[in-house]
């Protein structure tokens, strides 16, 4: 009996010994990457959230003032604003506007985004509705300069007139920018606020006792859904039976309408389609965005996503930390990954990885495992990071007839070809398989 329970201890402590010594880093996360997963189709809604209303992130100041503050402070407040009570959000110079333009300043009411464009919303009847439409013109923050635009030329394009005045963004815009707008069709708040991610708050500010509906404490999986609800390009999920656009006449929505935080999200949308190996407007033929707002669809195939890794693991929802201008660098990677870590890096150095110095851009892991292959608009530079996170080699780009510039490696070494690019990899005997792989079906389609 001693033996056993001697044997029982020496097993114990080694286990303890391995997971200090092989796994610190994971750690943390074990509790969530281990949670139970349910499914898609479960509704996780708190059941005293089904009656209740929406109010609005200064009732939930109240109570949460520092979180409010966080908030406020973040694009998420940002993403619409009142120009009227605000005249300072406005970014663009109104005093190059073009002539042709359909729109002034004095007739615009809010604003949409400003980091890296803005549009206009201006008051207006549409279907015999008190609605909004967008200016012809939006202004290209990154490049400093009117551009024109054109709303309907989107995935809708048979759905609406090709007209802004008769282009209402209650079906497109309002759903992901005004708070409750996607729920239940009101206007509560023109922010993406509290109530966004959390669902209505009515009953929880009467009784606290009565939960909001919170991401982390339940299925990694579907936790992403708050962020997917607005951050995966779709298509309005009545084609899923009738794929005859045409029906849904100045009807198609651009955002999951109906949907509320812990219902089921694939009740209320559909996906943007991809295949692999057809470009379209939206994915380059390897799955990786060529617009922005598509991290959801290059990350719901990754592996983070099936493992349990969710958006707000890198992402401070209510801060929007790490972000695209503000990024943390290695150490957001490093909180899981390291090199005595068993899922990785698997060298004993950064440099050893990377084959670049670590002080170097090479060594940085969004330069080579996020690279820059989205347009915020055609005519914006690349700034928009891809969320596949798996290396793309230059093979890979090459096959796929994708622009060299978004590939990593060619994005700093501009003065080599993608296939001296690649040689270099060969010669680190990195990934050859699928190199190889690549190769020969880009040579036998040829």
């Amino acid at each position: 009996m001693k033996r056993v329970i001697v044997a029982t201890l020496f097993l114990v402590i080694g286990m303890l010994l391995v997971w200090v010594v092989f796994e610190p880093k994971i750690a943390p996360y074990y509790m969530q990457l281990t949670q139970a997963r349910v499914g898609l189709e479960k509704d996780l809604q708190p059941p005293s959230q089904k009656e209740a209303s929406f109010v609005g992130s200064a009732t939930c100041k109240k109570c949460h003032e520092k979180r409010y503050d966080h908030w406020k402070h973040s694009r998420h407040s940002k993403m619409i604003q009142d120009i009227k009570k605000d005249p300072k959000v406005v970014v663009a110079d109104f005093s190059k506007l073009p002539k042709d333009a359909d729109f002034t300043l004095e007739e615009a009411v809010y604003t949409i985004g400003g980091k890296f464009k803005q549009r206009y919303m201006i008051e207006a009847v549409i279907d015999g509705k008190k609605d909004f439409r967008l200016g012809n013109y939006q202004w290209n923050v990154q490049t400093g300069k009117w551009q024109r635009f054109k709303p309907w030329k989107y995935w809708y394009h048979d759905a609406y007139p090709h007209d802004n005045h008769k282009f209402p963004t209650s079906n497109t815009c309002d759903g992901c920018h005004f708070t409750g707008f996607m729920a239940i069709g009101k206007r509560v708040e023109p922010s993406i606020a509290c109530e966004n991610c959390h669902g209505p708050g009515s009953n929880h500010a009467k009784d606290p006792e009565n939960p909001l509906y919170k991401a982390s404490l339940h299925d990694p999986i579907r936790a992403n859904e708050v962020c997917l609800q607005c951050h995966m390009r779709n298509r309005d999920k009545r084609l899923e039976k009738d794929p005859d656009i045409r029906k849904l006449w100045m009807k198609a929505k651009d955002y999951p309408a109906g949907y509320e935080p812990g219902r089921a999200l694939i009740k209320y949308k559909l996906a943007a389609p991809f295949i692999s190996g057809r470009e379209t407007k939206e994915f380059w033929p390897n799955g990786a965005a060529k617009k922005n707002r598509t991290q959801g669809n290059e990350f719901v195939k990754d592996a983070m996503y099936q493992h349990g890794i969710t958006c707000i693991n890198c992402h401070d929802p209510h801060k929007l930390t790490n972000t695209a201008d503000k990024p943390e660098g290695n150490a957001a990677c490093m909180k899981c990954h390291g090199f005595n870590s068993i899922i990785g890096p698997h060298q004993a150095s950064l440099e050893a990885h990377t084959h670049h110095k670590a002080s170097s851009k090479g060594s940085k892991c969004i330069e080579c495992h996020m690279p820059k292959t989205g347009r915020h608009t055609g005519k914006s530079p690349l700034t928009v990071r891809s969320h596949m996170f798996r290396f793309v080699s230059p093979a890979e780009t090459r096959a796929y007839g994708m622009p060299p510039e978004t590939n990593a490696c060619y994005a700093c070494h501009r003065d080599k070809s993608l296939d001296r690019l690649q040689k270099s990899l060969d010669a680190w005997g990195e990934n050859q398989w699928a190199t190889q792989e690549i190769l020969s079906h880009y040579l036998l389609e040829k």
